[in-house]
């Protein structure tokens, strides 16, 4: 079985490194209530997730599949709510991989990064650009974006 346990944070942009390598994404959703179920395009790339609801915390259930990416753009038209557009960069800080997401469209002026963790008790660092915790606000779900977006908080 698939597992994701991920931090989430807020980002203060004017502490960021230089952002390099962006990947733009895209991604829109199929069902919104757990489990959740994704369309997402990278470069040419596409992927269908399927995400669970939590165990305990911030660990959930994940699977991931490379789908073709003309049927993950067909896919995308029969998604329910906004699509969510955004600009991820990967940084590496004390030997932990962090993504960047720099959210567009109606969820533009949003920032937040993800780091994925083996367990919830996983010591890390975190750096000088990360703000505020929000791995337990559902309103920074992508799916919840979907529904309701930053702009309209």
């Amino acid at each position: 079985m698939g597992v994701e346990i991920e931090k989430k944070f807020l980002v203060d942009i004017n502490k960021l490194p230089p952002l390099l390598n962006g990947k733009k994404l895209l991604q829109g959703y199929l069902v919104h209530r757990t489990p959740s179920i994704r369309i997402r395009t990278s470069d040419d790339e596409a992927f269908l997730t399927i995400k669970g609801d939590s165990f305990n915390g911030i660990t959930r259930s994940e699977f991931e599949y490379s789908i073709p990416y003309t049927d993950a753009l067909e896919l995308l038209k029969q998604c329910k709510g906004l699509l969510i557009s955004k600009m991820r960069y990967e940084i590496t800080h004390e030997d932990n991989l962090w993504e960047l997401d720099i959210f567009e469209n109606e969820n533009s002026g949003l920032i937040v990064a993800e780091i994925e963790l083996t367990s919830e008790d996983e010591k890390f660092v975190l750096p000088d650009w990360v703000t505020i915790e929000v791995s337990n606000d559902s309103r920074y779900t992508n799916a919840s974006l979907s529904q309701l977006p930053y702009s309209q908080w």
